[in-house]
């Protein structure tokens, strides 16, 4: 496996304009989820999400192109062997202009927003966004729905990820790949210092001995789910006296010299390095740097979560663009994208066809999950927008981010 990549797939989401703490938002009643609670509140603000103007047409019977975005690193790259992105354009004739240039949701966002809300064309059919992300530009009103007539294979979507809160029945949006959060360490330097070659709990994790060698990810739903969770808590469902109290135990370990660094992907080059011996970091990203590293999933718990294609509601070749959703959709394409991300794969036949693929790979838990993995695991409390965005503020200011 190789080291596939150099900056953060999944940074959160953080527009301005949001208060600085989700008690601002509770006071003024704007229509989030309760922090006590967890359940919805009534709104005193009706939004209507703003309605770009259409594209004139989809020129995809005339203009045979997609233009896709996605994070770096993030599909499979050959010198030698056909791509899927190669056999993609040999099967139907759709040449795909693929850019690398998702960098993390608020940059994109902000990036294209103006022509968002003028109806102008941004040059992209399809982007792979963050649950987040594709929750933000659902609730803005600049997502296209999917023509699932052009989309056959979306049956083959694991039914685990059929019905998510941010885009229910799947209207706008299938994940591209998913993954998990948990700890990942260099062994030879965790054995040194430790005598172990594993950890298996957030206590080894701030164990003295890695005080300093350890860094946790500027993301707010990866680094505070799995300290809520250490701290008894429940990251799929917890109160506002839970995050606090959860955010001041962390806030204490950074005051105290046990957390190197607050990052996004860059403590990927600091585990190889050997900067860091511990890490909080995503499944895919650990894995793929070799036989010294290893990840595992935490005793008191784990992340999953998803990334996700969408068609831009200015999109020019949607059509094009659901034939290539579709494409990669089908078990065979989607284990060999799986043979290089080595994240997990939400394409059900995916697993069988992998037999003729690497067959190495058709039983490895962190690309076809063992049910008994999945009850190690839980995602995130959903909260929408507002009160993510609350949340994310209060996690960045108390981290100094």
């Amino acid at each position: 496996m190789t080291n596939r990549t150099s900056i953060t797939r999944r940074k959160l989401l953080v527009v301005g304009g949001v208060g600085a703490s989700a008690a601002t938002l509770a006071a003024c009643g704007a229509g989030v989820t309760s922090r006590e609670t967890g359940t919805p509140t009534s709104s005193s603000q009706s939004e209507t999400p703003p309605s770009p103007e259409p594209i004139e047409k989809d020129l995809s019977d005339s203009e045979k192109v997609v233009y896709f975005s996605n994070w770096p690193q993030y599909i499979d790259v050959s010198k030698k062997n056909p791509t899927t992105l190669n056999d993609f354009t040999s099967s139907t004739g759709i040449d795909v202009v693929y850019t690398d240039d998702i960098n993390d949701s608020n940059e994109f966002f902000a990036k294209v927003q103006t022509n968002l809300e003028q109806g102008r064309s941004i040059d992209r059919d399809i982007v792979v966004l963050t649950e987040e992300g594709v929750e933000l530009f659902i609730d803005s009103g600049f997502a296209a729905p999917l023509n699932k007539q052009l989309i056959p294979n979306w049956v083959n979507l694991l039914p685990s990820l059929k019905e998510v809160p941010f885009d229910p029945g799947r209207e706008y949006s299938l994940p591209w790949q998913s993954g998990f959060t948990g700890i990942g360490w260099n062994t030879p330097l965790l054995e040194r210092e430790l005598g172990v070659a594993e950890i298996t709990s957030l206590d080894q994790f701030f164990d003295p001995k890695l005080k300093g060698r350890v860094t946790i990810l500027t993301e707010m739903t990866d680094s505070m789910g799995l300290i809520l969770n250490w701290l008894g808590y429940d990251m799929s469902n917890f109160t506002a006296q839970q995050f606090d109290e959860s955010l001041e135990v962390l806030v204490q370990k950074i005051d105290e010299g046990f957390i190197r660094q607050v990052t996004g992907n860059d403590y990927i080059a600091a585990l190889d390095s050997g900067d860091a011996i511990a890490v909080i970091g995503w499944s895919g990203d650990v894995l793929g740097l070799g036989q010294k590293f290893g990840f595992g999933i935490p005793d008191s718990g784990g992340m999953l979560w998803a990334d996700n294609m969408l068609i831009p509601s200015v999109a020019t070749h949607k059509s094009n663009a659901e034939r290539l959703m579709n494409y990669y959709y089908d078990p065979v394409v989607a284990a060999r994208l799986a043979e290089w991300v080595q994240y997990v794969c939400p394409v059900s036949g995916a697993q069988e066809a992998m037999e003729d693929i690497d067959p190495d790979l058709v039983e490895d838990q962190w690309i076809f999950p063992t049910p008994e993995l999945l009850e190690t695991v839980s995602e995130f409390m959903y909260m929408g927008v507002e009160m993510r965005l609350a949340y994310d503020r209060q996690f960045q200011k108390a981290v100094n981010m």
